[in-house]
């Protein structure tokens, strides 16, 4: 199975890619709800025009401070493209409103680019801070691009965000990406996971690192191919 162009004809004719978009953030939480531990579930969060996310909540912050558990036996996180010096928020002041029940932590995020995201500088601003703030405050993120829609590349400009600088840039249009904040040595550090995608593309199998040491293998390309059926879209294979 490979990567089709949902965002220009013949498919963008055929089918509305937003549909798409939604059945398959659908399909990633229900592929990680299959493989998450007792204490978590993930659920998409699509609002077109924002974002299209999926998160994996963990329903009891003391769980981030002691929970390391190993439910897969069979797979190992491949190292990381690259790291780079991080600082994670340390020291906040903010105002909280919380309900006394409880409720659930956000431990980990995926986000689907939409065209929206990339068309205009305060829309990219502002998928880039909430990136950011994810990464500051150690939750686990992928973000993953297939928009052919637009040149501008999300990753760069999070990574120029977070280091000062451009010299780390990664020069592809679509590119699936994992982030994990990570403490070796005392030092506090960003490790990247980043693969280079193309129309016509397999797609690869990225890392998926919650805030509390849970890694899970999110199998991009699967879950599209179970998407692309559903959707009756007709498979290309490699």
């Amino acid at each position: 199975m490979v990567l089709q162009d949902h965002f220009r004809p013949p498919l963008s004719l055929r089918r509305h890619w937003h549909t798409f978009d939604n059945a398959w953030a659908t399909y990633i939480a229900s592929d990680l709800n299959a493989k998450l531990p007792e204490g978590y579930f993930a659920e998409p969060n699509v609002q077109f025009g924002i974002e299209i996310d999926v998160a994996a909540f963990d329903e009891s912050l003391s769980q981030f401070e002691c929970l390391s558990i190993n439910f897969d036996r069979n797979w190992t996180p491949p190292p990381p493209s690259q790291n780079v010096p991080f600082l994670p928020t340390d020291e906040t002041v903010e105002i909280s409103i919380f309900n006394t029940e409880g409720g659930p932590v956000l431990a980990g995020a995926i986000e689907l680019v939409s065209p929206a995201n990339k068309d205009r500088s305060s829309h990219r601003n502002a998928f880039v801070s909430k990136c950011e703030t994810y990464l500051r405050q150690g939750i686990g993120l992928i973000i993953v691009d297939v928009v052919t829609q637009g040149k501008a590349n999300l990753h760069n400009e999070l990574l120029n965000r977070l280091t000062g600088t451009n010299t780390l840039s990664f020069n592809t249009e679509l590119y699936a990406t994992s982030y994990r904040v990570v403490e070796r040595d005392e030092q506090s550090s960003l490790d990247i996971w980043q693969e280079e995608l193309t129309i016509d593309c397999v797609l690869p199998t990225l890392p998926f690192w919650l805030r509390g040491e849970i890694c899970l293998p999110v199998e991009l390309n699967n879950i599209y191919e179970r998407t692309c059926r559903e959707q009756r879209i007709i498979l290309n294979s490699a």
